[in-house]
């Protein structure tokens, strides 16, 4: 993910030169970032606890609660509809192949 973050740009001769999309971004902060988004979007807590990997804590929760396949859509459709808004400025050549092959999964 660094590559991706950072670039490599510093790096002398890399086979293909990556420029810095935002420097210091980390997996954990990519997690943040995605745990809030579903908040604000109004995703129940068992689908995000599903998405993350995450264990719920209240067992009678974990136990009865399912992700129904319309909780699914709707988690897809707006994390689709973000990644839509974010790159829709874009200007590189980049981010335009990105934006036209890109699906949130």
């Amino acid at each position: 993910m660094r590559p991706a973050t950072d670039g490599n740009l510093h790096r002398t001769r890399p086979p293909v030169l990556i420029q810095p999309v935002k420097p210091h971004l980390t997996f954990h902060g990519f997690r943040h970032s995605h745990k809030t988004w579903m908040i604000a979007d109004r995703v129940p807590e068992i689908a995000q606890a599903q998405r993350l990997g995450h264990v719920l804590q209240d067992e009678i929760r974990a136990v009865y609660s399912h992700v129904a396949p319309e909780v699914q859509h709707h988690l897809l459709d707006t994390l689709q509809d973000r990644w839509d808004k974010a790159t829709a400025n874009s200007t590189t050549e980049l981010d335009t192949r990105w934006r036209e092959t890109a699906t949130v999964t």
